[in-house]
């Protein structure tokens, strides 16, 4: 697997419903992809019902085409009012492409980057001092 930087054609940030989370996990689980839920009860567990946001973040390659891409799912998680979550879920290209992209103009791009980078090294609220 490959990382996708911010600058590749393929890097994309995407706001999903849950409906097409369901869809994608469904789809990884008939793959037999292992980056995913355990299950759909597993992913409705965890995630709360609402838009979640994908990013690309990698890519696997195979005999010269992509086979699959490595996404992060950034959601509202179910347990813990106001929180977020952060997990990563194989994607089918075709799948990745037909998504809407949110992340058109290259300063959003950028932010939306970082967020994610952030969001991957953990977030906690902090007082000031």
């Amino acid at each position: 697997m490959s990382l996708i930087r911010s600058s590749d054609p393929d890097f994309r940030v995407c706001q999903v419903s849950f409906d097409m989370l369901l869809a994608i996990q469904l789809e990884a689980e008939g793959r037999g992809w292992a980056t995913r839920w355990s299950s759909v009860d597993a992913l409705r567990s965890q995630v709360r019902e609402g838009a979640v946001v994908l990013q690309s973040l990698m890519r696997e390659e195979q005999g010269g085409a992509v086979r699959a891409y490595r996404c992060l799912v950034l959601f509202s998680t179910k347990d813990d009012r106001g929180a977020g979550g952060i997990a990563s879920i194989d994607l089918d290209p075709a799948k990745l492409e037909s998504l809407e992209r949110i992340d058109r103009d290259p300063v959003v791009r950028r932010a939306l980057a970082r967020m994610f980078s952030l969001a991957m090294g953990g977030i906690s609220m902090a007082s000031k001092e």
